[in-house]
C-alpha cells in the first residue's frame, strides 16, 4: 500500500497503523510549517516562532553534515532514520535514487511535503526490522545520521550494535559507504556543562550511562570495538564541529584544527547549560597534546573507501548571494588544493568575482611584499569552483598570539608593522580587501600570502581602517588576547577615538551586509532564551560583558574577579577599554534584589537617574538605590561611551546583591511598579 505527495511516496506495506514514536504537537506544528510554507521561507519561521525542535528540524544548516560528500549521477542511497527529512533533501539532490525507512508516519509526512517536488524520494513507513529484509543490497550509500546511538531500540539484542550494524552492512554494494554521525561519549562540550543530548541529564556519557536508558554514544575506541566485531576493517574519521547537527566546519585525522580555531563553543540551543570552564582554552590544550579525537564534540565516521576532502568549512550563515563551501583536498600522491563552491544559485556571481578579485589584488600588489594567492575559476557538469593554491606555512595571527604569550610586545609591534607597510602597498589604488586579517595571511619565511580575499572592493581604502578591523576582529575571536595594549597599536595607526568609533560603526554594516535579512546563530540562540549557568554558592560570581560596537556576545564575556566584604556585599574594579560603548554586569544568575552602595567611573560617580548613561532591567525600588529582579538574568549596564573615556579606564561597583525565590521577586516587582 502506498501514498503519493506530490512526487514523494510513501510506502505503508509494514505500517501498522499506530506511531510508536511521537515528540507530541510539535509534529503537527512542524507538518503544518511542512504544508504551508515553501523552504525558502523556513528561516523566517524559525525566527519567527523562536522553537528549538523547529530550529533543530528545518534549519538548512542540519544538511551541512552530508551536503560535502562527493557522489557520482545516478548514486542510489538508503537513509535509515530519516525522521522530518533534514537531510533528506540534500541527498536528494545529489543522488539519482533515495529511499527512506522512518518508524513515524506523522514524519514521514513532514518530510514528504518539505520535499514534495522530489521524485527520487520513497519512504518506508515502519520498523526498520520489518522492512530491512524487503530492501536491496545494492547501495552505494547509507546514512545513520543521528540514528546509530538508537541501535539497541532497533534491535534489542545481547549485542545490539554489532547486530544492527551488521545488518546494514549487508545492503552495501561492493566498494559502497556506510556514513554513521553520532555524538561523542567524552565530548568536551558535556566536561563543560552541556547536557547529554537524548537524555537531558548532565554526565551521563561520562558516567557510562550509570542510570541506564536505551540510547548510547560511544568513544572512538568505543565505535572501533564495534567496527572490528563486524569485520569492518576500512574507515575513516571525520569530527565535525561545533557538532554533527549544526556542523560548521569538519575536521579529519589528515586534517586537524590548529590552536585557537575551535571557538565556536557556546551553541546550546536544545536546553540550558553549565559553564564549567573555558572550552576554547581546553581545546588549545587538546590539540597541543594530539587528543581531538579523543574529545571532539561528534563523530563522522566513512566506513569505505576515504574522500580526497580533508576539511571543509560552511559559511551558510550568510545572505543567499555569499552562501559558499571551502575545502581542502589532498589526493594519494600528496598533492592538496583549495576549493571554494557555492552553495545556491544566488553565490554563483559570489564565487565569479574571487578571480577578478585575485588579478585586481595582483594589479595593486605588483611591486610590492604581499603575495597574492592565485584563484582559478573552473567548471565542471554544470558546477562551478574556484581553486587556490594550498599554502604550507604559520599563519599571522599564530605568530602574533605567540608574541602576546611571550608578552614580547616588540615583537608583536614589530610583526604589525610589517602587516601595514605589506598590506598598504599603493595605496591610492582603486581596490582594497576589505578581509585583511592576520588569520587570512600565511606567512612562509619572508614570504606573506594572502589566501582568502573574498570581501574584495572596487575602491581604494584607507589602511588604517583594515588594520583597525583586523585588530579588531583579532580581539574578538579570543578573550585572552585582551592583554593587547591596544592604545599602543591606535598609536602607530594615528587613529582618533572618534575614527575608532567610525570603524567599529562600519563593522557593523558590514556584518549586516554578510547576512542580509537573516539572524545569524548567535542571535537565534537569544531568541531562544537559553542560558549558561555558572554553579557557584551565594553570592553568584558576577559575569561582565563588554559592547564594542558588535552587541554583546556570551561567549566574549569573562567572570570578574570580586571581592566579598561582607555576605552578600560584592565590590568589583573593572579595567574597561576605551573602546567599549557599553558595560553589562550581571550581579546574579537568579531573581534578587541590588542594592548600589557606590557606582563610579574614574572615580566620577556614575548618575543612577540618568538612564542615558546607566540603566538595568529591574524594577527601581522608590527612593531607593535598589532594584529588583524578578528575571533570571539581572543586568545593569553602563553606557561608558557616553561618559569622559579614557584609554583604559576603571569602573568601581560596590553593591549588595540577595537572591530570592522567582515568585518573591515578583511581587517585590508588581508592588514597586505600582509604588512608582
Amino acid at each position: 500500500m502506498t501514498e503519493q505527495i506530490g512526487k514523494v511516496t510513501l510506502n505503508l506495506n509494514h505500517y501498522g497503523g499506530e506511531d510508536l514514536y511521537s515528540d507530541g504537537k510539535v509534529e503537527d506544528e512542524l507538518l503544518e510549517i511542512a504544508k504551508n510554507y515553501a523552504q525558502a521561507e523556513y528561516q523566517k519561521v524559525i525566527e519567527e516562532r523562536a522553537s528549538w525542535p523547529v530550529l533543530y528540524h528545518l534549519s538548512p544548516l542540519r544538511e551541512n553534515i552530508v551536503d560535502w560528500i562527493p557522489m557520482k549521477a545516478g548514486a542510489k542511497v538508503l537513509e535509515i532514520g530519516s525522521g522530518c527529512g533534514a537531510i533528506t533533501g540534500a541527498l536528494s539532490r545529489k543522488a539519482g535514487e533515495v529511499v527512506c525507512v522512518d518508524l513515524s508516519k506523522k514524519r514521514s509526512m513532514i518530510n514528504a511535503y518539505r520535499h514534495s517536488g522530489c521524485d527520487n524520494v520513497t519512504i518506508h513507513v515502519g520498523n526498520f526490522k520489518d522492512i530491512e529484509p524487503d530492501l536491496p543490497a545494492d547501495f552505494d550509500y547509507i546514512f545513520l545520521i543521528g540514528v546509530f546511538e538508537y541501535g539497541q531500540s532497533y534491535m534489542g539484542k545481547e549485542k545490539p550494535f554489532e547486530e544492527f550494524l551488521s545488518i546494514v552492512l549487508k545492503h552495501l554494494k561492493k566498494g559502497g559507504r556506510a556514513v554513521i554521525a553520532i555524538e561523542n561519549k567524552y565530548g568536551l562540550k558535556y566536561f563543560a556543562g552541556c547536557k547529554e543530548d537524548h537524555l537531558g541529564t548532565w554526565f551521563s556519557g561520562i558516567e557510562n550511562y550509570a542510570d541506564g536508558g536505551g540510547v548510547r554514544t560511544f568513544s572512538r575506541n568505543g565505535l572501533e570495538k564495534i567496527f572490528a566485531a563486524c569485520g569492518v576493517k576500512k574507515y575513516h574519521f571525520y569530527y565535525p564541529y561545533p557538532d554533527y547537527k549544526f556542523m560548521t566546519t569538519l575536521y579529519s585525522d589528515a586534517y586537524l584544527p590548529g590552536r585557537g580555531e575551535l571557538s565556536n563553543n557556546m551553541r546550546y540551543f536544545d536546553r540550558d547549560r553549565l559553564l564549567l570552564f573555558d572550552e576554547r582554552a581546553a581545546f588549545d590544550g587538546i590539540v597541543e597534546d594530539a587528543l581531538f579525537s579523543v574529545f571532539a564534540n561528534s563523530y563522522e565516521v566513512i566506513i569505505g573507501d576515504d574522500f580526497d576532502i580533508k576539511y571543509t568549512k560552511y559559511s551558510n550563515d550568510r545572505a543567499p548571494e555569499y552562501r559558499i563551501r571551502t575545502e581542502i583536498r589532498r589526493d594519494k600522491k600528496g598533492n592538496a588544493e583549495v576549493r571554494k563552491y557555492p552553495l545556491c544559485e544566488e553565490a554563483k556571481e559570489h564565487i565569479r568575482e574571487m578571480p577578478v578579485a585575485y588579478q585586481n589584488l595582483l594589479a595593486r600588489y605588483q611591486g610590492g611584499s604581499l603575495i597574492i594567492n592565485k584563484c582559478e575559476l573552473c567548471e565542471e557538469n554544470g558546477k562551478i569552483w574556484d581553486s587556490f593554491e594550498f599554502l604550507e606555512g604559520r599563519l599571522l595571527s599564530e605568530l602574533l598570539d605567540e608574541c602576546l604569550e611571550k608578552e614580547d610586545m616588540e615583537g608583536f609591534c614589530a610583526l604589525f608593522r610589517q602587516y601595514v607597510e605589506r598590506t598598504g602597498y599603493n595605496p591610492e589604488f582603486p581596490v582594497a580587501d576589505f578581509d585583511l586579517t592576520f588569520g587570512n595571511i600565511v606567512v612562509q619565511e619572508e614570504v606573506w600570502s594572502v589566501i582568502d580575499y573574498e570581501w574584495t572592493f572596487g575602491k581604494a581604502m584607507d589602511v588604517k581602517e583594515l588594520a583597525f578591523r583586523a585588530v579588531y576582529c583579532y580581539l574578538l575571536e579570543d578573550k585572552r588576547r585582551d592583554k593587547l595594549d591596544v592604545s599602543r597599536i591606535l598609536e602607530e595607526l594615528g587613529i582618533t577615538d572618534a575614527e575608532a568609533a567610525y570603524y567599529r560603526e562600519q563593522e557593523k554594516d558590514f556584518q549586516g551586509f554578510v547576512t542580509g535579512k537573516n539572524k545569524a546563530m548567535a542571535e537565534i540562540l537569544g531568541l531562544l532564551k537559553r542560558r549558561a549557568i555558572q554553579p557557584i554558592s551565594v553570592p553568584d560570581r558576577v559575569q561582565v560583558y563588554e559592547d564594542k560596537g558588535g552587541g554583546f556576545s556570551e561567549q566574549e564575556s569573562y567572570f570578574a574577579y570580586e571581592m566579598y566584604p561582607n555576605d552578600h556585599e560584592v565590590e568589583l574594579e573593572l579595567r574597561v577599554g576605551g573602546d567599549v560603548e557599553v558595560c553589562r554586569i550581571d550581579p546574579s544568575m537568579e531573581s534578587c534584589v541590588v542594592r548600589i552602595e557606590e557606582l563610579t567611573f574614574n572615580g566620577k560617580e556614575v548618575p543612577l537617574g540618568n538612564k542615558k548613561v546607566f540603566y538595568t532591567n529591574g524594577k527601581p525600588l522608590k527612593q531607593t538605590s535598589g532594584f529588583v529582579f524578578s528575571a533570571k538574568d539581572p543586568n545593569l549596564y553602563v553606557k561608558t561611551g557616553s561618559l569622559a573615556r579614557q584609554k583604559e579606564n576603571i569602573l568601581h561597583v560596590k553593591m549588595q546583591v540577595a537572591r530570592l525565590p522567582e515568585s518573591v521577586a515578583e511581587d517585590i516587582a508588581a508592588a514597586a511598579k505600582k509604588l512608582i
